[in-house]
């Protein structure tokens, strides 16, 4: 992580309900600028949620959202609009549209928020599709025709379409095989560094967390418990000690240690 300490994101006392079920009950939440960011929680916690909200996407019964100063929670839609040009996010499956190329799918932000010559935003996309390491030939192929690695990387071509410096992952990995993950691993890592981004991210996949993460944020008892890698693994809450000490996390040890 950076030595800079600024905090680009922070959640106070955040609630959430959907009737009478309390999702989250005052989450506090910060994330520093140039870190990568964990988030982790059992199901039904509330991590797209606390992800929808801190985008914008979902307005929360009570409590503040600040991006770079700034409450989301109370801003009008102009106002919205304006900030999402300032952050890429992918979403769990891609969220692709099937129905356009690699190409235009990387090319829908600057459409939204830029005005440029269709040969600039051709040469645009091109450039964000070679640089998460996509083949030039996959600007042309529709999402179908590609591998499930290569389409978690054409989303996140398109993330970054804007030259974002905060990027929101929403499990990234879920789905890909041991070695397709890690190697998207290290691309996050490749233009987490050189591209000097603070990344927020949704994951369930421990080998991500130990690889990646600067901090983590567990979601527990509708609030964040949050600490270095480290200091959460030793973390006394139940739930946090199953989570990194139980059996997967057992395996993984000893996989590395092999």
């Amino acid at each position: 992580m950076a030595e800079s300490h600024r905090v680009v994101i922070e959640v106070r006392g955040l609630v959430n309900r959907f009737g009478p079920q309390v999702v989250h009950d005052g989450l506090d939440m910060q994330v520093y600028e140039e870190e990568i960011f964990g988030i982790v929680g059992g199901s039904g916690s509330g991590k797209s949620v606390l992800l929808r909200s801190i985008l914008g996407l979902h307005r929360p019964q009570a409590g503040t959202v600040l991006l770079s100063g700034r409450d989301v929670t109370q801003l009008d839609p102009t106002e919205l609009r304006r900030i999402k040009a300032e952050y890429g996010v992918t979403f769990q499956q891609g969220a692709l549209f099937t129905s356009l190329t690699v190409l235009q799918n990387v090319q829908l932000p600057m459409i939204e928020h830029l005005r440029l010559p269709p040969r600039t935003m051709d040469e645009l996309a091109m450039l964000k599709i070679r640089l998460v390491g996509l083949p030039a030939d996959a600007a042309r192929k529709y999402p179908a025709q590609l591998s499930g690695g290569m389409v978690k990387r054409a989303a996140l071509a398109r993330a970054l379409a804007l030259d974002p410096r905060l990027l929101f992952l929403d499990e990234p990995t879920s789905g890909l095989d041991p070695i397709s993950a890690a190697a998207f691993d290290e691309l996050l890592l490749y233009l987490q560094r050189h591209l000097r981004l603070t990344v927020v991210m949704i994951t369930h996949d421990l080998d991500t967390i130990f690889r990646t993460c600067n901090r983590v944020g567990v979601i527990v008892d509708r609030r964040m418990e949050t600490d270095t890698l480290e200091g959460i693994v030793n973390h006394p809450h139940p739930w946090i000690q199953a989570y990194f000490h139980g059996p997967r996390a057992r395996a993984r040890v000893s996989a590395d240690g092999a």
